[in-house]
C-alpha cells in the first residue's frame, strides 16, 4: 500500500497561511483538504472527476429470517438504480458525480454463513478483483455505497470476526427488525461465528467466511484505491465493514478514507471507533446505497473551493496578523 505524498502538506499548510482568514478558522475543512491534496499528490487538489460505485449481492443468511424483506428486493432496487429513482441518483446529481451500479454474480446468494463459508475462495477472489476493475483510474475521489438485503448480518458478523464481541453487541435493526427480531439476529450470527470460529485471526478468511460479494468488492475498490492515489469516502455500516479487514491487515491501511457519516446502526459507532474514523455528519441515516458518502461531496467541493478560490491576503489588500 502506497503512502501519500507527505511533501503536499508543507505547500497547503503554506497557502493557507496566506488566505483572507484567520488560521485555522475553517477548522475540518482545512484538514479535509490537507487528506485530499495529499493523497492525489496535489497541492491544488481537484473535484473534476468524483465517481460513486454501488456494488449489489445477496446473502444466503436470509433463509435464517433475518430480515423481513424478500432477497429479490435486491435486483428491484438495483433496476431502480438504473432507471434514476432511488435516493442516491438524486444525490448524486447534486453533487456532479458519476454514479455506477455493480451487481455482483448476477445477483446470486453467498451461501448460508452458518452452514458453510459465505464464498468459496474463487468466488471471494473473483469478487475482491470486480471491486478493483471498478475503479477508473480517471479518479479524483470515489464514494463507495453497497445494496443487499441481509448485509447488515453480514457486516456485523464481520466486524464481530475482526474486532471480537457476541453478535447481541453488533446486531441491529437493518432495515426494520423489532427487539425480538434483532435478537434473533445476534443469535445467528453467533452461531455463524462459532461454525467459523478457527478462521478469526485471519482478516481475509473473515471477510470470505462471513462477508458477502458486495463486501469483498468495496475491499477490492478500496484497495484499488490506495495503488491508484485516489481518496476514498466510505458510506455507513455495511460499506465500512467491508473495508475493515485492510485496517486489520495493516495499521494505514485505510489512511486514504474518510467515513462520511455515522449510521443509526448499532454497531456502527462501535466498528469507527475501532477503526480510529470519525464520522464527517450525524445524520441518522441508515440506507446505504451510498447515500451518505455522496452528500458529503458538496462538503469536500467546499472545502477545495475555499482552499484553491479564495484571495491571499495580498491579493484583497486586508492587513494580515501584527
Amino acid at each position: 500500500m502506497p503512502p501519500p505524498d507527505a511533501s503536499i502538506d508543507a505547500l497547503i499548510a503554506e497557502r493557507d497561511q496566506t488566505l483572507t482568514k484567520p488560521p485555522g478558522s475553517l477548522g475540518r475543512l482545512e484538514r479535509l483538504t490537507a487528506w485530499m491534496g495529499r493523497w492525489q499528490g496535489r497541492a491544488r487538489p481537484t473535484l473534476d472527476h468524483v465517481r460513486i460505485i454501488v456494488f449489489a449481492g445477496n446473502h444466503g443468511v436470509v433463509a435464517q429470517g433475518v430480515t423481513p424483506w424478500p432477497a429479490s428486493v435486491t435486483a428491484q432496487m438495483v433496476a431502480n438504480f438504473e432507471a434514476g429513482g432511488a435516493a442516491i441518483n438524486q444525490i448524486a446529481r447534486i453533487g456532479q458525480a458519476e454514479l455506477r451500479v455493480v451487481p455482483l454474480m448476477d445477483l446470486r446468494p453467498t451461501a448460508d454463513f452458518t452452514h458453510a463459508p459465505a464464498m468459496t475462495e474463487a468466488a471471494f477472489l473473483d469478487a475482491v478483483t470486480t471491486g478493483m476493475n471498478a475503479v477508473g483510474e480517471e479518479t479524483d475521489l470515489l464514494c463507495l455505497g453497497e445494496m443487499g438485503i441481509g448485509n447488515t448480518t453480514a457486516a456485523s458478523a464481520v466486524a464481530a470476526g475482526l474486532f471480537g464481541g457476541h453478535g447481541a453487541q453488533w446486531a441491529g435493526r437493518g432495515t426494520g427488525l423489532d427487539a425480538a427480531g434483532v435478537v434473533h439476529k445476534g443469535n445467528v450470527i453467533d452461531r455463524a461465528l462459532a461454525r467459523h470460529e478457527a478462521v478469526l485471526e485471519d482478516p481475509l478468511l473473515v471477510a470470505r467466511m462471513l462477508g458477502g460479494y458486495e463486501l469483498a468488492a468495496i475491499m477490492g475498490a478500496v484497495l484499488a484505491a490506495r495503488w491508484r492515489g485516489i481518496p476514498v469516502v466510505l458510506d455507513g455500516f455495511v460499506c465500512t465493514a467491508a473495508a475493515a479487514p485492510l485496517a486489520r491487515l495493516r495499521a494505514d491501511g485505510l489512511g486514504h478514507t474518510v467515513l462520511s457519516h455515522c449510521s443509526a446502526e448499532s454497531g456502527h459507532v462501535v466498528l469507527a471507533r475501532a477503526l480510529g474514523l470519525s464520522p464527517l455528519l450525524d445524520f441518522g441515516l441508515r440506507l446505504g446505497e451510498a447515500s451518505g458518502a455522496a452528500l458529503v461531496i458538496p462538503l469536500l467541493r467546499s472545502a477545495i473551493a475555499c482552499h484553491n478560490g479564495m484571495a491571499t491576503f495580498a491579493q484583497a489588500r486586508v492587513s494580515g496578523r501584527a
